[in-house]
């Protein structure tokens, strides 16, 4: 390592990506410091989704097993045509997806998640945690780097890791890009076994897709609760943010829908809305000591439901690139873009497509339904092999 002390390195931010880069890079060799703007460490939000190589991520940061012991591994994944309720697709996500990519598909609550993470964090010497910080700048020069919180603190490090979510503050300084408020607003729930309808209550992520709109339920927490999400073209201009949501405004985006998927939309007792955004790709998101993860370096829409995966990759790749160049923070960080950023950007517009393709209305919509007709699983498979085929050994390739 460089010089004789231990590295130190601050991250900016405790959810899920914070959690897991603090973890990866105090298991590569750091002494860590994670602040957190909230006034506990916590994950608000519903269920999400766990392909393989979110398992293999979870993995190589050593929580994989915890997770596992959380999660709902689901029979398939389908994808319904909302108007018809006809299937357009079905993907075993079975025992054949397991041989195949080596790990499970998986539901998890999004708490749970980021308990699972935690837990390993608490327990590791050198992470340290300080909550109701809130970091207005950042700041480096070729001895280290530093923060300043809202009340005139500075903290300092060899390094800083800006995991501060889709509005982040250490990107705003970096970068300074706008976001691509995307016009699409997703309402979040989870609801109780019991208020879900019986013919809904499927061990599978099911999309049903509808004209500029669509809806998703699968099961969390051993099946004894459910997480709903809707998504639907605003008639409004949107800034992008989470608000509390009305049923009435859910209800009157649906009214084309068909009556088994619609069933659903008046059983939460209270939803969360978020007016989505994006930001296009940058060809780098690191600047010498200072770099960017998860949402703050990539934040993209929940159409292939990889944005905490993506997340929990960067962790590893981020933690191995600190090992490989043995805390030369610019190496790293330049090998870690080179290797992170194609990947992301590929995610995020297959993502965007993805939008286009559920909410697909007309002509269109008849295109999208044959688009998987006479396809075998293995073929299905061969289509996801860059997505969950990731692995942690090659977290470093360059695309």
């Amino acid at each position: 390592m460089n010089g004789q002390s231990k590295p130190q390195i601050l991250i900016i931010g405790g959810g899920i990506g914070g959690l897991a880069a603090a973890l990866a890079a105090a298991q590569a060799g750091a002494d860590v410091l994670v602040l957190e703007q909230a006034q506990q460490i916590g994950e608000i939000g519903a269920g999400i989704q766990l392909g393989a190589n979110a398992f293999a991520a979870l993995d190589a940061l050593g929580v994989g097993d915890t997770a596992r012991a959380r999660s709902v591994f689901t029979d398939n994944l389908r994808l319904m045509d909302g108007t018809t309720a006809e299937p357009v697709v079905e993907i075993d996500v079975g025992e054949a997806y397991r041989r195949r990519f080596g790990n499970p598909y998986a539901v998890i609550h999004r708490a749970d998640i980021h308990l699972s993470i935690l837990e390993s964090v608490r327990q590791h010497p050198a992470i340290r945690f300080q909550t109701a910080t809130e970091i207005v700048s950042v700041g480096q020069d070729e001895n280290g780097a530093w923060a300043d919180d809202q009340n005139g603190n500075r903290y300092t490090a060899d390094a800083i890791i800006g995991c501060d979510g889709v509005k982040s503050v250490v990107r705003r300084q970096l970068i300074g890009d706008e976001a691509k408020v995307t016009g699409h607003v997703v309402y979040r729930a989870v609801v109780d076994e019991e208020n879900m309808p019986e013919d809904l209550r499927q061990n599978a992520p099911v999309v049903w897709a509808g004209p500029k709109c669509h809806l998703v339920h699968y099961p969390l927490r051993g099946g004894k609760q459910y997480n709903l999400v809707v998504t639907f073209h605003s008639r409004r201009q949107e800034e992008w943010g989470v608000t509390e949501g009305s049923k009435e405004e859910v209800l009157s985006y649906f009214q084309g829908v068909h009556p088994q998927p619609f069933q659903m939309l008046d059983r939460p007792t209270s939803w969360k809305r978020w007016a989505t955004a994006d930001r296009d790709p940058v060809e780098r998101w690191s600047f010498g000591r200072i770099t960017l993860l998860g949402d703050a370096a990539h934040p993209m829409t929940q159409y292939l439901a990889q944005g905490a995966c993506q997340a929990l990759e960067d962790a590893v790749a981020i933690g191995s690139a600190l090992r490989r160049y043995d805390f030369d923070y610019s190496a790293a960080f330049a090998h870690y873009d080179r290797a992170r950023i194609p990947r992301t950007a590929r995610v995020l517009y297959s993502a965007r497509e993805m939008g286009r393709i559920y909410h697909a209305a007309g002509v269109e919509r008849l295109v999208r339904n044959s688009l998987w007709k006479g396809k075998t699983q293995e073929q299905l498979y061969d289509a996801l092999e860059w997505l969950h085929g990731w692995k942690a050994e090659n977290c470093l390739d360059e695309t």
